[in-house]
This record gives C-alpha cells, sequence and structure tokens, in this order.
C-alpha cells in the first residue's frame, strides 16, 4: 500500500512540473485524495488473468517511462473504471490511450479520464443530441475543419487525439485556467457547472487513493 502511495506522489509532483498555474490551483485538493486510501482499495485483488493483461500493456505503453509505475497507474485505474467498461481488454485498451493522448499535450491522464466520465461515461459509441460523438463527445464539423473528413470519430485513438488536442488548446487559450477551458471545451464558457462536475470527478474518483 505505502509502494502505491509514494508512487501517487512521484505522479503528482511530475504533473506539478509540468502543469499551467490554472492546474497547479486544484494540486493541493488532489494531493489530499492522493492520501486518501480506502479499505476496499488497499485490500483488493485484481484478477490473476487482468494482472497478466495489465502487465503486458505496462511494457507496451511507450508514454510512460518507467515500467513499474505503468503497471501501478493502469492497476489502479482500471479498478476504478471497471463499472463502466465490463471488457478488461477494452478498458486497458481506453487507459493506455488515455495515457499516451493526455502526455501528448502534456496534460494529467486523469483529467481526461474525469472529462470522458462527465462527457460520455465511457461509451465510446455515445452520441449527443447536438451530434457529438465518442468518448470525448467530439463536434464531426471539426473532420471537414481540419481536411479530415474520412476520420472516424468512433475510434478510441481518434477520439481522443481530438478531443485532447482541443482541450490543451482551449487551456492555453485561457492561460492555464482550467474553469474557463472546460468551459470552452463543453460550450458554457462562463457557467460554472460543467467545469464544478469535472473537477469533482477528478477530486473524489481519480485522483483519490
Amino acid at each position: 500500500m505505502w509502494r502505491k502511495l509514494i508512487i501517487r506522489l512521484k505522479i503528482l509532483l511530475r504533473l506539478h512540473a509540468t502543469m499551467t498555474p490554472g492546474l497547479r490551483i486544484i494540486l493541493p485538493v488532489l494531493v489530499v485524495a492522493a492520501f486518501s486510501v480506502t479499505t476496499a482499495v488497499a485490500e483488493s485483488a485484481p484478477d490473476p488473468e487482468l494482472r497478466e493483461a495489465l502487465r503486458a500493456a505496462a511494457d507496451d505503453t511507450p508514454s510512460f517511462t518507467d515500467r513499474f509505475d505503468a503497471e501501478v497507474w493502469l492497476t489502479d485505474m482500471s479498478r476504478r473504471l471497471e463499472r463502466q467498461v465490463k471488457d478488461p481488454e477494452e478498458r486497458i485498451r481506453i487507459l493506455k490511450l488515455v495515457h499516451v493522448e493526455a502526455n501528448r499535450v502534456e496534460l494529467p491522464p486523469e483529467l481526461i479520464l474525469a472529462v470522458i466520465e462527465t462527457e460520455s461515461n465511457f461509451d465510446r459509441y455515445a452520441i449527443s443530441v447536438a451530434g457529438a460523438i465518442g468518448l470525448m463527445q467530439i463536434m464531426p464539423f471539426w473532420l471537414n475543419e481540419i481536411g479530415r473528413p474520412n476520420d472516424n470519430l468512433l475510434h478510441i485513438e481518434t477520439n481522443l487525439r481530438y478531443g485532447c488536442t482541443i482541450l490543451r488548446f482551449y487551456l492555453d487559450k485561457e492561460n492555464g485556467d482550467l474553469r474557463r477551458a472546460l468551459g470552452r471545451y463543453n460550450g458554457s464558457l462562463g457557467v460554472r457547472k460543467y467545469p464544478n462536475k469535472v473537477i469533482d470527478k477528478l477530486s473524489k474518483k481519480w485522483f483519490q487513493g
């Protein structure tokens, strides 16, 4: 248990080094959450087959610099995601791709998980009444806007690539103000409901120890 706490603190410290001021504002909340270890998480053991699948995934995840960090993160996040994504292989695939795409744009992968939960509840086939598609609910007009009309937003990697890129753009546009960036992402700039929902999920679920 303590090894996991140490790894989590190392991850938080590394994130701090790459965070913009807006993200650093919520770092104290995340640190507190990281050390709020519940008995259920501490005592539960993963399925042996899932453990092996996670180890294989950890070996094949280039966005991690340390294999042990990869195994700990994937195991931890897989448990948290199990209720929403039942299939272990799909769950691991989503987590690996979230980590890759989040790191590509220098965002915490846990933030992306919180956005996905808020946007689609991890339903990769979700389509909103407004026509937004997939895990991160991307509007299809973007395909024509960037000259890639054949991109499939139902593909996990494609959807995450678009979503992470868009969120990073808005965060830079708002000079690191996470709440305003999230408002822009949701199309509700100036309304606190959506940013509060994402940050609440981030602090209570995805950074919880």
